[in-house]
C-alpha cells in the first residue's frame, strides 16, 4: 500500500504544529521522521490516524483521496498505530487486549479462544513470543509494545506507525524492536518510524524525513552522518560531543544512606538506596522511566520524606528539614517536568529567575521587593545563559522548551550551590540546547560541585558521567564506570546485577 500526504496544514490558534508537509511511504518501506520534540511529527501522525482533521492539505492511499473521521476508520483502511503511550488496559489478558474493540463473536458471544488463537498466529509469524494468557501489568515494557504491534496487525494493518517506540525500552529491547521492525518490513509491512534518536534511525530506516517547526526542511539516507542528520533538525552545525577532561573528585557532599520510601498504598519505590556523589565528579542514574528516579530526586529536594535512611548534604543531615533549607544549603534542583515543577507559568522570566532567593537582597528587604533588581538579575542571566526573549518582562510560559531550561539553569546555577540535581535535563530540547545544558553540566562538575544527573537517555549518559548508577525497581542494580558496555548496561537496567550482567555480556560478544 502506498501512503501519501501532500500539503498537510495542522493548526491550533496562533501555533502552526503542521505547515504544508509532504511525506510519501512506499510499499514495504521504514520511513523515519526525525525530529525534535514539538516539530510536530505526532502532529502529523495524529491527523494520518484520524484523531486531528487537517486544516488543509489530503491524504492519499494508492492513489485515491482519503479521509477519516476518526482512527477506525484509518484502521479500516490498514493503518495502524502505536503510541509512544501504550493503550493498554493493564488487568486484560495479551488475548483480551488484543481483541479490545473487534472482539471476534458467536452468535454475540465473545469467543475469547479465536482472539488467543489470533495472537499464537501473528506471534508465530514474526517470533514475538506472546502468550496470550499473560495479563498485561505483569509483562515487561518491551512486551507490552509487541502486543501493542500485534494488535495493529490484527486489524490487518498495512502501514504501521511507530510514536517514539524506544522511549520506555532498554537497549536489548531496542534492538529487539529494531529487528521486529526489519521482519515486519521483508513481510511487506510499511513503517513510519518517529523518533529523535539518531543513532536508531540510521540503524533501522530506508528513507528519512526531517521536520523542523512543523516544516519539511530536508530528506536523508540513512548513510548520513548523525552531525548531518542534527544539523538538519536544528539549522546549524552542532557538536554532538561532550568535551569533559579526566578530574580526579574530593569529598562526599551528597550521600543517600540506605533511603527507603513507601508510598501510602504500601508500594516500596525506594528500597534501600545507598549511593554518594563526590565534589567534582557527575554520578549518572540511568534506567528506564518509572523504575524509582523521580522518587528519588524528591527525596533529595525534600518533596517525599524517607521512610527510612538519611539524605546528607556537605555532611548534614537533611532527612527531615523543608525544601527551602535544602535549598539555603546548597542544593540545586532542575525538576524532570520543568512546566509542573521548575516554574511558574503566570509569571514573568525575571520572576522566575529568582523563585530560590525572592526573599533575599538584593530582590527583597523585609517584605518589600525591589523589581529594578530582579530585573537587572534577569538581564544578566539572560546574557550569560543565552535565553532567547522578547523581554524579561514576558511570561516564561511564551517560551520554548529550551529557553524555558535555560532559564531554569540560569536561577539554578546563579547562586552558590554545593550540589546539582538534574532530572532528564534534556527532555524535549533541540539538539543545540542539549549541547549548551550538557556543557554547563560539565562546567558546574568542574568548578567542583557534586552533580547527579538522572536520564533516561543512554548517549546522555554515557556522555557525561564520570559514575553510572543503573536503577531497577527502585533499588541501585550496580555503580560502574562510564566505559561499561551498553550491553551490560542494559542487562542492568532489566534487573541484572553487573557481575551477572558483565558474565553475559563477555559471552555474547565472543
Amino acid at each position: 500500500m502506498k501512503l501519501e500526504l501532500q500539503g498537510i496544514t495542522k493548526v491550533f490558534g496562533p501555533l502552526v504544529a503542521n505547515d504544508q508537509i509532504d511525506l510519501v511511504v512506499e510499499p514495504g518501506q521504514i520511513h523515519a521522521l526525525l525530529g525534535e520534540n514539538g516539530a510536530g511529527k505526532s502532529t502529523l501522525m495524529n491527523v494520518l490516524y484520524g484523531i486531528y482533521q487537517p486544516d488543509a492539505g489530503r491524504i492519499l492511499i494508492d492513489g485515491e483521496p482519503v479521509t477519516f473521521n476518526g482512527p477506525g476508520q484509518a484502521v479500516a483502511a490498514g493503518i495502524g498505530m502505536v503510541h509512544q503511550h501504550f493503550m493498554l488496559v493493564p488487568v486484560f489478558t495479551v488475548a483480551e487486549s488484543v481483541a479490545l474493540g473487534y472482539e471476534p463473536t458467536d452468535a454475540g458471544i465473545i469467543n475469547k479462544k479465536k482472539a488467543a488463537e489470533k495472537v499464537k498466529e501473528l506471534s508465530a509469524r514474526f517470533g514475538f513470543d506472546l502468550n496470550p494468557d499473560a495479563v498485561i501489568e505483569d509483562l515487561p515494557v518491551g512486551v507490552q509494545q509487541r502486543v501493542e504491534i500485534i494488535k495493529a496487525l490484527s486489524r490487518d494493518a498495512k502501514v504501521l506507525i511507530l510514536d517514539e517506540p524506544t522511549a520506555v525500552l532498554t537497549p536489548q529491547e531496542t534492538d529487539e524492536l529494531i529487528a521486529i521492525m526489519k521482519e515486519l518490513k521483508a513481510s511487506g509491512t510499511s513503517i513510519v518510524f518517529i523518533t529523535h534518536k539518531l543513532r536508531e534511525i540510521r540503524a533501522v530506516a530506508d528513507t528519512i524525513t526531517v521536520i523542523r517547526r512543523g516544516k519539511v526542511v530536508g530528506e536523508a539516507t540513512p548513510d548520513a552522518s548523525e552531525k548531518e542528520l542534527a544539523a538538519l533538525m536544528v539549522g546549524r552545525p552542532v557538536d554532538l560531543g561532550v568535551a569533559k577532561e579526566e578530574k580526579a573528585p574530593g569529598a562526599t557532599v551528597l550521600a543517600f544512606d540506605d533511603v527507603t520510601v513507601i508510598e501510602d498504598n504500601g508500594q516500596v519505590v525506594l528500597d534501600h538506596v545507598s549511593f554518594d556523589v563526590r565534589a567534582g565528579e557527575i554520578l549518572c542514574i540511568a534506567g528506564v522511566q518509572g523504575n524509582g528516579q523521580t522518587e528519588l530526586c524528591e527525596a533529595i529536594l525534600g518533596s517525599t520524606r524517607p521512610t527510612g535512611g538519611h539524605v546528607t548534604i556537605d555532611g548534614h543531615d537533611l532527612t527531615d528539614s523543608t525544601i527551602k533549607h535544602r535549598l539555603r544549603q546548597g542544593l540545586g534542583y532542575v525538576p524532570e517536568d520543568r512546566a509542573k515543577d521548575g516554574m511558574i507559568a503566570s509569571f514573568s522570566v525575571a520572576e522566575n529567575m529568582i523563585l530560590d532567593v525572592y526573599d533575599q537582597p538584593p530582590f527583597a528587604t523585609g517584605i518589600s521587593m525591589h523589581p529594578q533588581a530582579v530585573i537587572e538579575n534577569a538581564e544578566k542571566l539572560r546574557k550569560i545563559f543565552d535565553v532567547r526573549v522578547t523581554s524579561v518582562l514576558d511570561p516564561i510560559s511564551t517560551l520554548s522548551g529550551g529557553n524555558q531550561q535555560k532559564a531554569i539553569l540560569a536561577r539554578e546555577l546563579s547562586r552558590p550551590i554545593k550540589t546539582l540535581v538534574a532530572a532528564q535535563p534534556t527532555r524535549g530540547l533541540d539538539v543545540g540546547s542539549i549541547e549548551f545544558v550538557h556543557q554547563s553540566i560539565v562546567e558546574q562538575r568542574d568548578s567542583g560541585t557534586a552533580v547527579l544527573v538522572v536520564s533516561t537517555e543512554l548517549d546522555e549518559v554515557e556522555a557525561l558521567a564520570d559514575r553510572i548508577a543503573v536503577m531497577y525497581r527502585g533499588r541501585i542494580v550496580g555503580i560502574v564506570p562510564p566505559d561499561t558496555p551498553r550491553d551490560i548496561l542494559g542487562l542492568m537496567m532489566a534487573g541484572v546485577p553487573y557481575d551477572e550482567a558483565r558474565t553475559a555480556g563477555k559471552e555474547v560478544r565472543s
